[in-house]
């Protein structure tokens, strides 16, 4: 399937109109992976489409993050940053660069599974486990 087609199915099934805005930014997210920054995808949403406002892109980000098509990822720096991945992952974040890459570890899913299980914390109903590792990539 190519971008176009599976943009188009990504906003169909979120019950949202097809728009050259909400193509454009959609567009960015795919395009540009790495968990982009609002000001990644509003550089490269306005290369491509410069008559697009700056709060048109907020907008769809917005809307986008409601319908759950893409999630902010807030770095331990307090940089906003989005993921359209929506298979179960953890983050590893790089301290000396703005790299963001995801994690998939199914051991890990499960000791904290059963370590939350066991605590059973008070008052309190567990929805979904994410993990961020801070650290350095190897250059």
């Amino acid at each position: 399937m190519n971008l176009k087609a599976k943009i188009y199915e990504v906003l169909k099934n979120a019950d949202l109109r097809i728009t050259p805005q909400r193509v454009a930014v959609l567009e960015a997210f795919y395009t540009l992976k790495n968990h982009p920054t609002a000001d990644k995808i509003i550089q490269f949403v306005q290369k491509k489409n410069p008559n697009i406002a700056v709060g048109t892109i907020y907008k769809v980000i917005d809307i986008l993050i409601q319908k759950e098509i893409v999630r902010l990822v807030k770095t331990d720096k307090g940089v906003m940053r989005y993921d359209e991945i929506h298979d179960h992952h953890h983050h590893l974040v790089s301290e000396n660069s703005d790299m963001i890459e995801d994690y998939y570890d199914e051991e890990l899913d499960e000791l904290l599974k059963k370590y939350f299980e066991k605590k059973r914390i008070e008052n309190f109903t567990i929805e979904d486990i994410k993990v961020e590792i801070t650290g350095n990539f190897d250059k």
